[in-house]
């Protein structure tokens, strides 16, 4: 993982989460959190660098980015420590101070702590695509197909969000006289 990071692409997520949170998810000012890369975020560079080698610029950099600096009031917050940042974010000091996402540097650091807290309803979105793309994030479940196990419930809840998600993005590009 700690290869595969750059600030570059770590930038552009941020970007392209800010931008979905706020048009997509018509959040006025997204709250982010990142997640470190190493345990207790590298703790000064004792156990890993890429926090203040990599994260942290770019945090910066996204948060120079002319599309983000017009979104008032937009905070990034991070690199945060990766083994307590989910908890903070479902169980945070006052309701206020909840992020709208984490953002996480690898697959597991982010859906390991999202299906122990909501396997059932979780929904995975794609962001930053010119359709809006849900599905349940628990995957297909080709290990119960067939066998009358399956529940439903995050596969209604995708298609929930898909519709809900559609009908905002054709408010917003609709001109102002037809969304009357």
């Amino acid at each position: 993982v700690p290869q595969a990071l750059t600030a570059d692409g770590i930038a552009q997520i941020l970007r392209t989460t800010a931008l979905s949170l706020h048009r997509d998810f018509a959040i006025p000012a997204p709250r982010l959190w990142v997640a470190g890369l190493n345990p207790h975020a590298g703790e000064s560079g004792h156990f890993g660098d890429e926090e203040s080698r990599i994260i942290a610029p770019a945090i910066a950099a996204a948060l120079a980015l002319p599309e983000l600096r017009a979104i008032k009031g937009l905070r990034i917050d991070g690199p945060l420590v990766p083994d307590a940042v989910f908890r903070a974010a479902v169980h945070p000091p006052a309701p206020s101070e909840r992020p709208d996402a984490v953002v996480a540097m690898y697959h597991d650091q982010g859906l390991i702590p999202l299906k122990l807290i909501d396997f059932d309803e979780a929904v995975n979105v794609s962001l930053g695509l010119s359709v809006v793309r849900t599905s349940p994030d628990h995957g297909v479940a080709h290990d119960i197909a067939g066998r009358g196990v399956a529940r439903p419930h995050s596969q209604l809840h995708a298609l929930r969000l898909c519709a809900e998600l559609a009908r905002r993005r054709a408010q917003t590009s609709a001109p102002a006289a037809d969304r009357r």
